[in-house]
């Protein structure tokens, strides 16, 4: 039985399957539903868990070099929630692009894991 780290079985799985240069998204509430990508929904109430609780602890074990956001996201947000992601995402090459843009790679990914996050263009692209 895991007891350390990521211990729901099927963002474990996930993780365990995405392979160099394959992406994942950790979504927020209202992220559309992409048919034929695995989507793991661990919302449990509005708000709970958030993007950056998943975040922080899918960086303990996973490697990315590279992740994705929407550029709206820096347009309503204070510098405060910029920051927070910011340095869940440190050591991380992050490319700002429209959220359109965004949501068009999502058909691509390996998987999305669905959160309860409400935080408007939250979502993030984790590219191994």
């Amino acid at each position: 039985m895991l007891v350390n780290g990521i211990i729901n079985p099927a963002i474990s799985s996930l993780l365990c399957r995405v392979r160099h240069t394959d992406s994942l998204i950790i979504a927020d509430v209202g992220f559309p539903y992409v048919p034929h990508v695995e989507t793991i929904d661990i919302s449990l109430v509005s708000g709970m868990p958030c993007v950056l609780d998943v975040l922080r602890a899918v960086r303990l074990n996973f490697r990315c070099s590279k992740a994705v956001m929407s550029a709206e996201f820096r347009e309503i947000h204070n510098e405060t929630k910029i920051r927070s992601y910011e340095e869940a995402l440190h050591g991380v090459s992050v490319t700002w692009e429209p959220h359109v843009s965004f949501k068009a790679r999502a058909p691509n990914v390996i998987g999305i894991v669905r959160t309860g996050d409400t935080t408007r263009f939250g979502n993030v692209l984790l590219e191994s």
